[in-house]
């Protein structure tokens, strides 16, 4: 009887903090779930905010599983090349994980999976780095919504404040952003305290994987891909996610 793919041991020379054993662990639990669903979708984020990852793991592990981390073990867990991949055509939808990019393990159909992702999205704070969607500008006068005790803290950001009576005040109108501009830090920081959200998180389903379909490409692929891996948030939701499997 031959051996399933899914049986093969990958050699992993490289090594970090997370360990060979642990990355193995990753690897075997996405061939557990490539055979166990029905469908598969490659996703790319837009505006990674990890706890709102977490809230649609927890609204769709009825039926489908989430698995965002490191490109390099997600690629090796469907196989990399043709003779490695789990399934037929699985390498094309391998070859893709590239930038900040996650895996869908659902047994939802294609349309209900496509339909949900055109019209999902959720409201964020920009961080710095990101291009201010509109300009916001603030108006001389009371600042009333603060306490008096962040004055100190408002002006180490840039703005031009004072206290008149325990109140604080802008003596002059302060432009906190301007549209298509990049937020540095202090502007992300203003934009929350003034509870300016900005920045839309929302899943892109790139391509999919289906048993009885195969492969299918359903956005373009893009022209500059970062291959480095998804940071810190990226990697704690990958051992979120290994943590929760039954």
């Amino acid at each position: 009887m031959p051996k399933s793919k899914r049986d093969k041991k990958i050699s992993l020379t490289k090594t970090d903090r997370k360990g060979l054993a642990w990355k193995q662990l990753i690897i075997e639990d996405i061939r557990k779930c490539a055979e166990t669903y029905p469908n598969i979708f490659l996703f790319q984020v837009q505006n990674m905010r990890n706890n709102l990852l977490k809230d649609l793991r927890k609204e769709w592990r009825e039926n489908s599983r989430f698995i965002f981390g490191k490109n390099r073990i997600m690629q090796i867990g469907l196989g990399r090349t043709k003779e490695e991949e789990l399934q037929t055509d699985l390498h094309k939808l391998s070859k893709r994980l590239t930038g900040q990019v996650g895996l869908l393990f659902t047994e939802k159909s294609k349309q209900e999976v496509l339909e949900w992702a055109e019209n999902y999205w959720a409201l964020e704070y920009a961080r710095s780095g990101f291009l201010a969607t509109e300009t916001v500008v603030l108006s001389e006068g009371p600042l009333k919504e603060f306490s008096h005790s962040i004055e100190p803290h408002l002006r180490s950001l840039g703005m031009p404040t004072k206290l008149q009576k325990g109140v604080i005040h802008l003596y002059k109108d302060y432009t906190v952003c301007e549209e298509g501009k990049v937020l540095n830090p202090e502007q992300a920081r203003i934009l929350k305290l003034i509870d300016k959200p900005m920045s839309k998180f929302r899943l892109t389903m790139k391509c999919s994987w289906s048993k009885d379909e195969g492969f299918e490409l359903h956005k373009p692929d893009d022209l500059q891909n970062n291959d480095s891996g998804n940071g810190e948030e990226a990697e704690d939701m990958e051992q979120d996610d290994n943590d929760e499997s039954d």
